[in-house]
Formats: structure tokens, sequence, C-alpha cells
């Protein structure tokens, strides 16, 4: 079976910094490289978005921006609600295939969500393909949770 794998080792807790890296992403695009590099600010990290609003960029390279940025504050915000699912699925003595699958899950969602918010969210026909996105991967660390609770019950 293709899926196996899920079930011989337990690789969760190395998503964790997965889902890290997929929340740095948005970081490193918006702020680290391409037009946006020019107004970050290293002593001042927190000024960039008000730095881009005053920039001479079009708008829609900031609008692109700031989404970037927004995506990645959404990411680092929903990232000790999974390392804290992943702990309390390890600790309650799931499977491997179920520890592996959700926490799979939910790093792929991130950098789904990512790629919804950033490239598509300015087309206000697709924005509103990141709210499913988004469900997918905190569904994905609640199943965790609530099948933690479930063996511990």
């Amino acid at each position: 079976m293709a899926l196996a794998f899920l079930a011989d080792k337990n690789i969760s807790y190395f998503t964790i910094p997965v889902a890290f890296v997929a929340a740095l992403w948005p970081r490193s695009f918006s702020a680290f490289q391409g037009p946006g590099q020019k107004y970050f600010d290293p002593a001042h990290p927190r000024t960039f978005a008000s730095r881009l609003e005053k920039s001479d960029l079009d708008k829609e390279t900031v609008a692109k921006i700031l989404r970037a940025e927004a995506a990645s504050a959404n990411g680092f915000e929903g990232l000790p609600i999974f390392a804290a699912a992943i702990v309390a699925g390890n600790s309650s003595g799931l499977s491997n295939t179920a520890l592996n699958s959700l926490s799979i899950a939910y790093v792929l969602s991130r950098f789904v969500y990512n790629y919804v918010y950033i490239f598509l969210g300015g087309n206000r026909n697709l924005a509103g393909l990141r709210t499913p996105v988004w469900f997918a991967g905190i569904g994905s660390a609640f199943a965790l949770f609530i099948k933690a609770g479930l063996a511990k019950l």
C-alpha cells in the first residue's frame, strides 16, 4: 500500500519544525527577497507594513506583500496549537498512522493556505478559498486533541 509509511515510524514531532518553516516562508517572500526587501528594516521589523504603504511600489505589489505578511502571522499564531496537539497525541499513545497523517495534513494545509492567501488573495472570487483550507489545517490539529482525549477516557 502506498501510504504504509504512515504506520512505520512516528514522524509527527518532525512536522513541528516544518510547520515553522511554512509560517516563516511568506516572510522570506515578502521581506527578504524581491521588491519588499528594500523597505524591510531589520532593526524595526514591525514598521514594515507602514513603510510599504508609503513606498513607491504599485498597489498590487504592496497588497501581495501585505498578504504574505498576514499569512506568516497566521502561521505563527497557529503554531502553538499545532505543537500542543502533537504533544497531546503522542502523550496519549495515538497510533503512528493517526499522528503522521494528521500532522502531515496540517503542514500541507499551511503551504496551500500560504499560496492561496498570497497569490490568489487578490482575486475576490478566489480569496475565499483560504477559509476552507484554514479549517482543514486547524481541523487536523483539533482532531489530534480530540483523539488524544478519547484515548484517555
